[in-house]
């Protein structure tokens, strides 16, 4: 009779490190998501690391991508958008920047990324995933890595959470964001002629 194994879940990412962003335009629900994959990552024993303002803070690195806490995601839970920040990166559509962002990424151990956003983030981030090895060769042979370190770093997770409010991305039957647009689009009740003009009032 097979022996059953006990895991102990807290221990599960230790000697790990993850990597969360928000990318594109941003959605209800997005600071819920990082708060999740923060506490979840904390809680398994990982390193858990903040990547501001998506994946030009990715590219940039520097300051943009800092350790998170458990305090750090307190009082996420009802603000809107993205407390990360999100923005729109031009340098990640280019080898060149997509390189940068994998050399960020092993200099500090990150080889899990979560990354929260519409088709075009999560795109990028398959593409990066699949030339993971290229860019890890080409950052060794310009001296910018060592062999260990592309060795410790020699394959990339991703994880996508869709973050979008059209509620467009196949395969997906609710994203982040639809279900708040949705119930502010039914509080509209009626529209209402008021002084030759239409207003919204809202129960």
């Amino acid at each position: 009779m097979a022996q059953t194994v006990q895991i102990d879940p807290t221990k599960m990412g230790e000697g790990r490190a993850i990597a969360v962003l928000t990318s594109g335009g941003d959605a209800q629900g997005m600071n819920a998501a990082v708060r999740a994959t923060v506490r979840v990552g904390l809680y398994t024993g990982a390193k858990v690391y903040f990547v501001h303002e998506g994946y030009q803070g990715l590219v940039d690195g520097g300051d943009n991508i800092r350790p998170a806490t458990w305090e750090s995601v307190s009082m996420m839970l009802q603000l809107g958008g993205t407390v990360i920040g999100s923005a729109r990166c031009q340098d990640f559509r280019t080898k060149e920047g997509r390189t940068k962002a994998a050399c960020n990424l092993v200099k500090l151990g990150i080889t899990n990324l979560c990354v929260i956003g519409g088709d075009g983030s999560l795109t990028g981030a398959n593409q990066f995933r699949t030339e993971w090895k290229d860019l890890l060769v080409d950052l060794v042979k310009a001296g910018k890595i060592t062999t260990a370190e592309a060795k410790n770093s020699s394959h990339l997770n991703i994880v996508g959470m869709v973050g979008s409010i059209d509620n467009d991305f196949c395969g997906t039957d609710m994203t982040i964001g639809t279900d708040s647009a949705l119930h502010r689009i039914i509080e509209i009740r009626c529209l209402q002629k008021m002084d030759g003009k239409y207003i919204f009032v809202e129960d």
